[in-house]
């Protein structure tokens, strides 16, 4: 036997995962973020300095769409159930989110923000489980933590990239223009799809499987414990903005409010990109770990979080302190993202797939949004300290929940 060949047996397993499809979903993902961070990141120009709207519009307008697009991706997840209605999911959501996302440009009232993007939204929860049922079904299972976790670092890409290229089309042609050309990215990830979709095996059965709402199939067994887990995990998975907001309050005495917001605003940059750099070494880790491995990933990016809740309890204003649990939770993220997507596909079955990842999308976007009310309410009554304590607490919970699903695997 060569030394060449270990390498060249590792070269065929990366050609096995690494499809044209899944490189063109992982595209898509990017391109998509890309598209839709120009419009997010700049919707506050748009409504207080062109509109003239309060603040508190901004966050009724967020608010309403965030919800929607929750409820979307459990609709979503019921549509991905027929293997065909999935791909035709999958490629409009992705068109209909960069043309509606981008039509805002136009508005000129906040009534009509607030439609597009409330429909925008829907259609980008729609297409989540048929994208990420998609997925599952162009790779083998032993290579699904590989599959999700090459897709999570293309979408963290696309967070990193698109908030800089909207800095850099609004200085050069301003707010409502650079909101316009956000369509350009959004229509090459529906491309993207469409390319991911004509390089993957087209459905053998002809017969449409009827429309059905199953709860009770996907919380069964396994997957059902695992769903538990994940909806304590996601209770106390708070929006990245309590993040920056926890860094700024802690900086501004010693810099003033400006630089602190700005330091503030680097080291979340650095949990981007650290959520990037975990993603695809945390999908390795579950394939090579067996059948447990998703869970037990899962497990570490929870511990991770527990980590970084407990030392932003912490009052302490040194920029290196702040760095660490900057990077652990972006890190966390990047490992708890891929190892969920991971094991839901390889628990659930086949014909329940779109079900299971619309529940998934759903339990996360509800206890986001629990999880950011609650510590917000701890935090102006209370304490930033007892929030993040709060947080904490969750995380154990989940943690305890999840090597108690890795028992009975």
């Amino acid at each position: 036997m060569t030394e060449t060949e270990p390498n060249a047996d590792q070269s065929t397993d990366e050609q096995k995962w690494l499809t044209p499809g899944v490189r063109g979903i992982g595209t898509a993902s990017f391109l998509a973020d890309v598209g839709h961070e120009i419009p997010t990141a700049l919707l506050p120009s748009l409504l207080t300095s062109t509109l003239g709207a309060p603040a508190a519009a901004l966050g009724a307008i967020e608010g309403v769409s965030d919800a929607l697009a929750g409820a979307a991706r459990f609709g979503g997840g019921v549509l991905a159930d027929d293997p065909a209605r999935r791909r035709k999911v999958a490629v409009g959501g992705y068109a209909t989110t960069a043309v509606l996302g981008a039509a805002t440009a136009g508005a000129t009232a906040v009534w009509q923000v607030g439609l597009l993007r409330a429909a925008a939204w829907t259609a980008r929860g729609l297409r989540v489980p048929a994208r990420n049922a998609l997925l599952a079904d162009i790779v083998p299972a032993k290579a699904y933590g590989r599959a999700y976790g090459f897709e999570r670092m293309m979408d963290n890409l696309g967070a990193i990239f698109g908030p800089l290229l909207a800095l850099g089309l609004v200085a050069w042609i301003g707010v409502q223009w650079a909101i316009g050309l956000s369509v350009i990215p959004g229509l090459l990830a529906a491309a993207a799809i469409v390319y991911a979709i004509r390089r993957t095996p087209r459905p053998t059965s002809r017969d449409k499987v009827p429309l059905k709402i199953r709860i009770r199939p996907v919380l069964k067994g396994d997957l059902g414990r695992l769903m538990a887990a994940v909806a304590a995990f996601e209770v106390g998975n708070v929006a990245a903005t309590l993040l920056i907001l926890r860094a700024s309050d802690l900086l501004a005495p010693g810099h003033g409010t400006k630089t602190a917001t700005t330091i503030a605003l680097g080291l979340y940059t650095t949990y981007n990109v650290a959520a990037t750099i975990a993603s695809i070494p945390a999908g390795r880790l579950s394939d090579r770990l067996g059948t447990r491995g998703p869970v037990l990933v899962l497990a570490g990016g929870v511990a991770a979080f527990a980590l970084s809740y407990g030392l932003f309890a912490v009052d302490s204003a040194a920029i290196a302190f702040l760095a660490v649990p900057f990077v652990l939770a972006g890190a966390g993220i990047g490992a708890v993202e891929t190892a969920q997507h991971s094991a839901v596909a390889a628990l659930a079955p086949k014909d329940l797939r779109g079900s299971a990842f619309g529940m998934l999308a759903t339990v996360q976007s509800l206890g986001n949004l629990a999880a950011s009310t609650l510590a917000g309410v701890l935090w102006s009554v209370v304490s930033p300290a007892a929030a993040f304590a709060y947080l904490t607490g969750w995380m154990v919970l989940a943690l305890a929940g999840l090597l108690f699903s890795a028992r009975h695997r």
